[in-house]
């Protein structure tokens, strides 16, 4: 096949040099190299090590904590490869911080959302790819191509070993209910909702009521991320109220804000499944906790990408 662009280059932040390594594994490419340091009057240092000039640039740099630090780098490295005359540079974002700040749902806030989507542009990225989005309209923030990955056939891949005759998908928030759906069309099982309000900033959301089914049903929870654990405990703790069996979940992004993972280990919950698109210490992971790996979805993208396929034909489902 002809190359799109030229030649292949993908590059690492420090933010998961683990996943991008995975990808260039995926790629059987070997990763960049690249310098990125602080100095000790706390500014970012970058410098690209070798020749990218009209080379196809993809830049895998999550948002994971710290987020600003990680969200700097990244606008830093998009600057040096464009001034390295890259042919194109795409910035691979497996997690897109500042997601939940996509609308003014208070008075005077930010939509840092799209603010992070300029500084992104303005950087001189000329794509971006992702996965799973909090909110799909953050897709319209940016003037470039937005590539939207999801995590849902690898999720609904694993689940599907289980025995679905006695087995309900429940999505923690009415917000997340159509992907939910989706995972439950393809598991060919029963959909119930979480009906839940957040009070003012709290993250921690109180859930009300089961919409639905589940007495006397394993069931699997669905969201796209967890922060805090405050929702899906809340969760859990009203699917046992409603009579629920063994309650498993899970998440594309697993946050995991302070103690979160600990509390998600002492939990009723079975087993907890997410994937790496932010990096976890699976020496801290209880055998409840369960990570897939997103590099070979992200792999093919960045393939297809370079090689001018299509990236949507990776999620036809003729299920």
């Amino acid at each position: 096949m002809t190359d799109f662009m030229g030649e292949l280059c993908v590059l690492s932040g420090n933010a998961h040099q683990s996943l991008a390594s995975k990808i260039c594994e995926y790629l059987k490419i070997p990763l960049g190299q690249a310098e990125v340091f602080k100095f000790p009057n706390d500014n970012t240092f970058v410098r690209i090590k070798e020749n990218v000039r009209e080379r196809d640039v993809f830049i895998v740099q999550p948002m994971s904590v710290p987020v600003n630090d990680n969200l700097m780098e990244l606008l830093i490295m998009i600057d040096a490869a464009k001034r390295a005359s890259a042919g194109r540079v795409t910035a691979v974002i497996p997690y897109y911080g500042y997601a939940r700040t996509d609308k003014k749902d208070q008075p005077r806030v930010p939509i840092t959302a799209r603010l992070v989507a300029d500084l992104l542009t303005a950087a001189g990225a000329n794509r971006i790819l992702t996965v799973d989005l909090h909110a799909g309209q953050i897709q319209g923030f940016f003037n470039i191509p937005v590539d939207e990955l999801t995590a849902l056939p690898i999720l609904v891949d694993y689940f599907s070993q289980m025995p679905s005759e006695n087995l309900s998908v429940v999505a923690i928030d009415i917000g997340i209910s159509k992907k939910a759906r989706d995972v439950a069309e393809r598991l060919k099982v029963p959909l119930a909702i979480i009906e839940k309000r957040r009070q003012g900033n709290d993250s921690n959301a109180q859930s009300l009521n089961v919409i639905g089914d589940v007495k006397g049903r394993d069931v699997l929870t669905f969201d796209d991320e967890i922060d805090t654990g405050g929702s899906i405990l809340s969760a859990v703790d009203a699917l046992k109220v409603a009579g629920a069996g063994d309650i498993y979940c899970c998440v594309t992004h697993p946050v995991f804000s302070g103690s979160s993972l600990e509390k998600m280990v002492d939990s009723p919950i079975r087993e907890f499944v997410a994937t790496d698109t932010l990096p976890i210490d699976v020496g801290q992971c209880d055998s409840k906790v369960t990570i897939l790996s997103v590099a070979p979805l992200l792999g093919e993208a960045i393939h297809r990408i370079h090689g001018g396929l299509s990236v949507g034909a990776l999620f036809e489902y003729h299920g």
